[in-house]
C-alpha cells in the first residue's frame, strides 16, 4: 500500500470514531437521547481537535477506575484517550477499555511498545539480541492493538551507543525499524518514533532526525510522534519545524513548558499551534501527555477550561 494512502486511512479511521462519538446515544453515560450539535450526550460539545486524555487525569471526579474516567471525559467533550502503560494492563482490562471506547465512539491514541523502556531499547548498537527483543515486542504490540482498537504504538530507539559513529548508529536504528515495520504494516499499525528531551543519552532527540529515519525506512508504518513539550525543550520553533516534517507526522502530544502541565500554564502558545494543526487538516488524536497544574476537582475543571480556551480558535 502506498505510504500516503496508508496513513490517511489510519487517520480517517480515528476521525470516523471522533465523528460518530458526537452522534451516538449510549447507555454508558446514562442518557438515551440522540446527540447533536446543540444536544450532545449528557454534557459538553466535542472539541475542534481530538484531544486524548490519560489515566488519572479525572480521578477526582470519576474515581480510580480508568473506564469511569473515560466516561466522565466523554461527557466533557473529549473523544479520545491515550495510555502509555496499556500493554502492562491485564488482558481482560484491555478488552474492557477497548469495548468502552467502541461503544462511546471514542478513538484510542498511542500506547508504548510492550516491554521496552526509553533507555532499554538499544537499537543504535545493532546488537542481535536487542533487535530480536524489539521484533518480539512488535509482535506483542499487534495483539495489544487488536484488543483496544488502536493503530498507533510509541517507539523510542533508546540511548546512544557512544563507541559507534553516529552514522553507524543511525543505520542500525533504520535496519531494526525496517524489521519492525515488516510486522506491523500488514496489520495497519503505525509505530511513531518519539524524539525526547529527558536526558542527553537518548539517541532520538529532534523531529528532523526522526524525519530522516522515516524517509530511510520507507514504510507507512513508520512515522513521527511530534511531542511539542519535548520539541520546545530541545529546540523551540514548534510551528516551522512541524511544517518541515509534516508529511511524516503520525501523532501529536501536548504539554506546556516549563512544568509539563496543561496549555496556558507555561510559555507555549497552544492556541496558535492548535489552530495551525487544525488548518493543516489533521484529524487524528492529540495526546494529552502532561500533568494537571491544580489539585483535586478544581484542578481538573481548570484543565478542561484551559483546553476549551486553547481550542477556541474558530
Amino acid at each position: 500500500m502506498k505510504r500516503r494512502n496508508f496513513v490517511q486511512s489510519s487517520v480517517l479511521a480515528g476521525a470516523s470514531l471522533f465523528t460518530t462519538g458526537i452522534l451516538k446515544a449510549s447507555t454508558l453515560t446514562g442518557c438515551t437521547e440522540p446527540a447533536g450539535e446543540a444536544n450532545v450526550i449528557a454534557g459538553d460539545k466535542p472539541f475542534n481537535l481530538n484531544y486524548g486524555i490519560h489515566d488519572g487525569m479525572f480521578k477526582s471526579h470519576a474515581g480510580e477506575d480508568f473506564i469511569d474516567q473515560i466516561k466522565f471525559a466523554y461527557d466533557r467533550g473529549f473523544r479520545a484517550i491515550e495510555d502509555n502503560g496499556m500493554s502492562g494492563r491485564p488482558v481482560e482490562q484491555q478488552k474492557k477499555i477497548g469495548d468502552t471506547l467502541a461503544k462511546l465512539g471514542m478513538a484510542m491514541g498511542v500506547f508504548v511498545q510492550p516491554g521496552l523502556g526509553n533507555d532499554s531499547n538499544m537499537l543504535a548498537t545493532g546488537n542481535t539480541d536487542q533487535v530480536e527483543k524489539f521484533i518480539a515486542s512488535c509482535k506483542e504490540a499487534v495483539e495489544v492493538a487488536k484488543r483496544i482498537g488502536s493503530k498507533l504504538v510509541t517507539v523510542v530507539p533508546g540511548d546512544f551507543a557512544r563507541k559507534l559513529p553516529i552514522g553507524v548508529q543511525t543505520g542500525n536504528v533504520i535496519e531494526a525499524i525496517k524489521k519492525g515495520t515488516a510486522i506491523l504494516e500488514s496489520h495497519g499499525i503505525i509505530m511513531v518514533l518519539e524524539p525526547l528531551s529527558d536526558n542527553p543519552d537518548l539517541f532520538l532527540r529532534t523531529p528532523d532526525q526522526a524525519y530522516a529515519i522515516c524517509k530511510a525506512v520507507g514504510s507507512p508504518s513508520c512515522k513521527i510522534l511530534y511531542d511539542m513539550y519535548h520539541v520546545q525543550r530541545n529546540q523551540g520553533n514548534i510551528i516551522p519545524t512541524l511544517d518541515l516534517v509534516y508529511d511524516e507526522i503520525g501523532y501529536y502530544q501536548i504539554g506546556d513548558n516549563p512544568g509539563r502541565k496543561e496549555p496556558g500554564t507555561g510559555e507555549v502558545n497552544y492556541k496558535n499551534i492548535f489552530k495551525h494543526i487544525y488548518n493543516k487538516g489533521y484529524k487524528g488524536v492529540m495526546g494529552m501527555e502532561h500533568g494537571t497544574a491544580g489539585a483535586g476537582k478544581e484542578g481538573e475543571l481548570a484543565l478542561i477550561k484551559a483546553y476549551r480556551e486553547a481550542d477556541s480558535f474558530i
